[in-house]
């Protein structure tokens, strides 16, 4: 078998390769487990209740 260069190949040969060569993540998704910055303002984040005094 003769070897071709990736370059050299199919557009469809070279995606076949290189989803070969990337790692399996078994399930899960990594764009899930992405921490937020703490110094990133929030809306949604509870904000501390006011006290009224009379």
């Amino acid at each position: 078998m003769k070897l071709i260069p990736l370059n050299k190949q199919s557009k469809k040969a070279q995606k076949k390769y290189h989803a070969r060569s990337r790692r399996d993540w078994n399930g899960l998704k990594p764009t899930t487990r992405v921490v937020k910055s703490k110094k990133v303002y929030d809306r949604k984040k509870m904000q501390k209740p006011t006290i009224e005094q009379e």
